[in-house]
């Protein structure tokens, strides 16, 4: 199988339960939920989408051909930052839609280099085996047939998608995640509010863009 990879990079994990740890990051191409377009946006399952995932131009990015040369390079990615005894191997396979390309071959890969494997998924397609820690974010509009998860970000609000809609997620922790743009401040006061009000809901911060990590 070939992989097609936007960018891979080293970077800190930048929201969620493992917020602030070393993890080298894949970022894949494509996602079930919008094109990737600005122009079709407006049409898009997900609308609210920060993120470039079209095309393999971006830093360490391109198309890879087989599980062991993906792996590879996500274990060069590692030993440049950290060296090569650094333990807590960490990689987190986000998107786009990473479940679009995943495999068990890829997760075999990864865990014979030492890796632990995560995942930031909109919960949309199932979880091959072998994945160690599951982010599920839901999307307005969009099946949820990840129902058993790690842990459940909701990035909100979101017209026709509430918290209590995900009750039966069964996930250690539940986020909430401020939707960045416009309306950024009011959205973090609600979720805020929210969360004060709503255990076991916690509130999480998009601390990479707080902090200008890349």
């Amino acid at each position: 199988m070939t992989y097609r990879v936007k960018e891979l990079f080293h970077t800190l994990q930048g929201e969620g339960a493992r917020t602030g740890r070393a993890a080298t990051f894949v970022r894949f191409t494509g996602c079930n939920l919008w094109s990737g377009r600005v122009e079709q946006r407006a049409e898009a399952v997900c609308s609210f989408c920060d993120t470039d995932f079209v095309g393999t131009d971006g830093p360490g990015g391109g198309a890879f051909s087989g599980a062991a040369a993906l792996a590879d390079a996500v274990l060069a990615a590692w030993v440049s930052a950290c060296g090569v005894e650094a333990p807590e191997r960490y990689v987190v396979l986000t998107g786009g839609e990473p479940l679009l390309q995943l495999d068990e071959a890829l997760i075999d890969a990864l865990h014979e280099r030492g890796f632990e494997v995560a995942i930031e998924t909109n919960g949309t397609r199932p979880v091959p085996p072998g994945v160690d820690w599951v982010c599920v974010s839901p999307k307005a509009g969009a099946p949820v047939v990840v129902t058993v998860a790690d842990e459940l970000k909701l990035v909100y609000p979101q017209v026709d998608l509430a918290p209590g809609d995900l009750d039966a997620v069964q996930a250690a922790v539940r986020y909430l995640s401020p939707m960045d743009g416009p309306a950024l401040a009011a959205n973090r006061r609600d979720a805020v509010a929210f969360c004060r009000a709503n255990p076991p809901w916690r509130l999480t911060l998009q601390t990479h863009k707080v902090l200008d990590i890349p």
